[in-house]
């Protein structure tokens, strides 16, 4: 994933930029950036590497070398980022939240010829976000360039933009998959992935972009350049799962959602006798919690923590580049309340099982712990696809999603073809799957959220929200 934060004021923004950034840590691991105008000294820049260090600790000391009255950020779990372009357009800075599918195929249609290179990283890929400057000083002004970058990439680009003017141009994705939200104060504007991190910097609410919308940002307010498209299907998962729990998607809020998904879940177990007897209802921290609280809620089964996830040195199990070290330092994290544990039956609620490596560790653990039973339940339906849009759930194969493999493994390539009985724990293969999954990971049993009751918890109309990871349908 990753994430952004722009701002522009008649003050310094140097600090809004540093906190506002640092507020989307959540959303990527691997590059950190900051980029802030100053009309008489130009652009400043620096870009870190965030794998083992946070974004505060590693921007801290950058600070005293920044000052403007505008600037961009952001956190990547990609390329490093923000770039600094220079063009028949002007020098402009850009930063990018999204995924290129036809990169080759762009780079061979527009710049196979000899006048044209790209810097490739250690993957021998190009940069996304390069790539995208590239296509949109295609055309002779940054909006039309914007539009033509976004009608010719398969996937999704959301984009900032700073102008050696101090504005900012802000982007976003074609189809709406990710949000762009403005907020303002007596000084000036900012513009954020997440709502939560201008509301507390003194920004209060001002707009939301609609899909393929494009706004000019200032010190005085914010104009549309590029109105909205009508289409959008913005991504589910921003509820159940990488959306940080203050923030608003389209007036939907990520931890009233997730109470009430909770509910939803709950509520048809118990219509259709499937609720287990159980001691206490828990939620996989951090994001399973809020889910598990509207299932106990809703269950009437008391809400209880049995582990805690100890943080403070090792906020991300997957930091380490070492993969030992990343499974020993998962267990590490792992401590339980063995007053909660022992010879208790247990249910837990995850926003989601993508490929079920770590939650076969965690029952293990709660096992050893003396659990007397372990019931697991997913706050979404089976994910069956890999992400094609955003870089959330992908990877080498549908194969390494958990769901699809168990389809495989119990049925051959027939069963792919079957795929939406599979998701569906009404149908007998649907059955199949669940005791399989079971079977495996070992659960005493296990349930998933259908998709008619994660939309209903999202409450927006299904047709603007994409399920494609769950569905296959775009």
């Amino acid at each position: 994933m990753g994430g952004f934060f722009g701002a522009v004021s008649k003050r310094d923004v140097t600090l809004d930029i540093f906190f506002g950034v640092d507020y989307h840590s959540h959303l990527g691991t691997r590059r950190g950036g900051m980029l802030i105008h100053d009309p008489q000294d130009g652009f400043q820049r620096q870009i870190h590497s965030i794998e083992n260090t946070p974004f505060r600790t590693k921007f801290e000391k950058d600070l005293s070398d920044f000052h403007g009255c505008s600037g961009i950020g952001c956190i990547s779990d990609t390329d490093p980022q923000p770039l600094l372009v220079r063009s028949h357009l002007g020098l402009y800075a850009i930063t990018t939240v999204g995924i290129i599918n036809n990169a080759e195929e762009l780079i061979q249609q527009y710049f196979s010829d000899h006048g044209h290179q790209f810097m490739a990283m250690s993957s021998g890929k190009v940069n996304a976000t390069e790539l995208t400057a590239a296509l949109i000083n295609q055309k002779d002004d940054l909006v039309s360039g914007i539009l033509h970058a976004q009608d010719e990439i398969k996937g999704s680009m959301t984009l900032l933009v700073l102008t050696d003017k101090g504005e900012i141009i802000a982007a976003r994705d074609k189809l709406g998959r990710l949000p762009v939200l403005v907020g303002q104060n007596q000084e000036g504007c900012c513009v954020s992935f997440e709502s939560f991190a201008y509301h507390k910097l003194g920004y209060a609410d001002a707009y939301e972009l609609g899909p393929r919308e494009i706004v000019r940002i200032t010190a005085d307010g914010y104009e549309t350049l590029s109105p909205a498209g009508e289409e959008m299907k913005i991504c589910a998962f921003l509820w159940t799962y990488y959306g940080y729990p203050n923030s608003n998607y389209e007036g939907k809020n990520v931890e009233v959602m997730r109470y009430q998904n909770g509910e939803i879940m709950a509520r048809d177990e118990v219509l259709h006798g499937l609720l287990p007897k159980v001691d206490y209802v828990a939620g996989v921290p951090d994001s399973g919690v809020p889910h598990a609280i509207g299932y106990a809620n809703r269950s009437g089964k008391p809400f209880a923590r049995p582990f805690v996830k100890y943080t403070p040195t090792w906020p991300r199990s997957f930091m380490p580049t070492n993969q030992d070290v990343r499974n020993q330092v998962a267990k590490m994290k792992q401590i339980p309340v063995p007053e909660l544990i022992e010879g208790k039956k247990l249910l837990f609620v995850d926003d989601s099982i993508v490929r079920g490596t770590q939650l076969r560790e965690t029952v293990e653990f709660l096992y050893e712990s003396g659990a007397e039973e372990v019931h697991m339940r997913s706050a979404c339906p089976p994910i069956m696809y890999s992400c094609k849009y955003l870089n959330f759930s992908r990877g080498n194969s549908d194969m390494d999603l958990l769901a699809r493999r168990t389809v495989q493994e119990l049925e051959g390539d027939e069963g792919q073809l079957h795929l939406e009985e599979y998701s569906d724990a009404r149908t007998e293969r649907g059955q199949c799957m669940l005791k399989a999954i079971c079977e495996k990971l070992g659960f005493d049993s296990l349930g998933y959220q259908s998709l008619d009751g994660l939309l209903e918890a999202i409450g927006l109309d299904r047709d603007k929200v994409c399920t494609y990871c769950w569905s296959g349908k775009e």
